[in-house]
């Protein structure tokens, strides 16, 4: 069987990154996040920043008309965009076949399920949470923070509706989907481990 991969979808201020980080270290595995954007920037000889701009410059919906999935038969609209998705997906692959992992984010659940067995985990909490963690742990002001938080969510679902034809945050998309602000990052961290255990036990 192909490797075993958890695959993690999260609201922003919801501590997903910090989970996977955790899970990761607990379950010995290799960590993927950003780490897959400095990769197409070598690929692509383009800034990493530059490429996370973009990505949420078409997320938040300004470049519309952009046609349909990247691995769509029918091409229609932004080739840049599209080259850029083809190039993670190319990444993803490449991580996911060296050995099992976690990747947080970049449709993974969606690019690797044909040929991996995954567990698809997304993250959520209540706003107040995601707020107080926002401003403590990368110090977003509390006041800007709602209308940020947003912002980039809405980033993320449509860049992920757009690819994927799915719908981000869709508890019938994922196998656990974990309030982080009620159980708490290490609860959360132990009950992905459990069910990661369980599954390939």
């Amino acid at each position: 069987m192909a490797n075993q991969i958890i695959t993690i979808g999260r609201q922003c201020g919801s501590g997903g990154h910090t989970i996977g980080i955790l899970l990761a270290r607990q379950l010995g595995l290799p960590f993927y996040d950003k780490q897959i954007v400095e990769e197409e920037a070598v690929r692509t000889k383009l800034s990493a920043e530059f490429i996370r701009s973009h990505r949420t410059y078409f997320g938040g919906g300004q470049a519309v008309g952009y046609g349909t999935r990247f691995n769509s038969p029918e091409r229609m609209g932004s080739q840049f965009i599209d080259q850029l998705q083809q190039i993670q997906a190319e990444v993803l692959l490449e991580a996911a076949w060296q050995e099992p992992c976690v990747i947080v984010g970049r449709c993974a659940d969606y690019v690797l399920a044909d040929q991996f067995a995954i567990l698809k985990v997304f993250i959520h909490s209540e706003l107040p949470y995601k707020i107080d963690r926002s401003a403590r742990e990368h110090g977003l002001a509390r006041d800007q923070a709602p209308a940020v938080l947003a912002q980039r969510d809405r980033a993320r679902a449509r860049l992920y509706t757009f690819f994927t034809e799915q719908r981000w945050g869709d508890a019938a998309n994922y196998d656990l989907c974990l309030d982080s602000g009620r159980l708490g990052i290490d609860t959360c961290v132990e009950l992905i481990k459990d069910t990661y255990g369980r599954l390939n036990g």
